[in-house]
């Protein structure tokens, strides 16, 4: 059997930069089995796997397909970065005629369409609520130490807690955060917690004008850090569109690739998540 891959580097405009993702386009569903195999074997924080729903299409022609995302470990409900680049694929390499892509996915449908260089996804906005520091204060210690918090949220939803340090705090007290993963996945074992997103405010004053920084991290999901999360990015809409009083925002996540993301928080309850991608390998997966 020969499955082609493409890695894509997502929320970037040049290569080995943002997040990459393997996208793997199929023309009929594999084994859950195989799907793990090949997810462990790439290595990545996500593979996914684009499969033909009406077998009349293919992938130039048609408009809907189903899309499933495996970390390295195991199989998630939410990917942005490798809906980014699935969509990238069909639109750049497939040359798919149609102005918007459907995903049917564990969350629900998600549309893709082009802008410009880039493309813009329609997703999920998963506002957090405020909780009490003290019910977190170990995964706290473990990820930020002593530095000063400001607010902690959690979205029962997707199970990611989010951080925010304190305004006194610079930016580089966030780049340079150096979380031990293992210490991380101990501090909290309860399973309310899946993903911890540290965030702070940006500098929309300077360019390009940032309105809001994070960063991720997902131990209970096999990824140590993850470079840039759309998935984190549909709790941190929903919590910075509040704090900011603004609908239309720009976001950086700062870990050691960095990517960008255009947001938009709409009023049906979704969130426009808008980047951009660099296919950086095509080849053949032989099994």
């Amino acid at each position: 059997m020969e499955i082609p891959v493409f890695t894509v580097d997502a929320f970037s405009n040049l290569p080995f930069r943002g997040n990459p993702a393997a996208i793997c386009p199929l023309m009929h569903e594999l084994t859950d089995d195989l799907y793990k195999k090949i997810a462990a074997e790439m290595n990545l924080s996500e593979t996914a796997f684009i499969t033909s729903i009406n077998p009349s299409d293919n992938f130039t022609t048609g408009s809907r397909f189903r899309l499933r995302w495996f970390t390295p470990t195991t199989e998630v409900n939410l990917c942005g970065h490798a809906t980014l680049a699935s969509a990238a694929v069909l639109f750049k390499h497939k040359e798919n005629v149609n102005p918007k892509l459907v995903f049917e996915t564990r969350s629900g449908d998600l549309a893709v369409t082009q802008r410009g260089e880039g493309y813009v996804m329609d997703f999920p906005l998963n506002p957090p609520t405020k909780q009490d520091a003290n019910e977190f204060k170990d995964i706290l210690k473990a990820a930020v130490g002593n530095h000063l918090i400001q607010d902690v949220y959690l979205c029962p939803i997707t199970k990611k807690l989010l951080v925010r340090l304190s305004d006194s705090c610079d930016r580089s007290v966030l780049t340079s955060l150096k979380v031990d993963a293992a210490a991380l996945q101990r501090s909290e074992t309860s399973g309310r917690v899946k993903g911890l997103i540290v965030t702070m405010r940006g500098s929309p004053d300077c360019q390009p004008g940032y309105d809001f920084y994070s960063r991720y991290f997902a131990p209970w999901m096999g990824i140590a850090e993850d470079p840039v999360t759309g998935s984190a990015h549909t709790v941190l809409g929903g919590y910075w569109s509040k704090e900011l009083g603004k609908k239309k925002m720009l976001a950086y996540q700062c870990s050691s690739r960095g990517g960008e993301l255009e947001l938009e928080v709409r009023d049906d309850g979704r969130i426009n998540i808008a980047g951009q991608a660099v296919t950086v390998l095509q080849g053949t997966i032989t099994l």
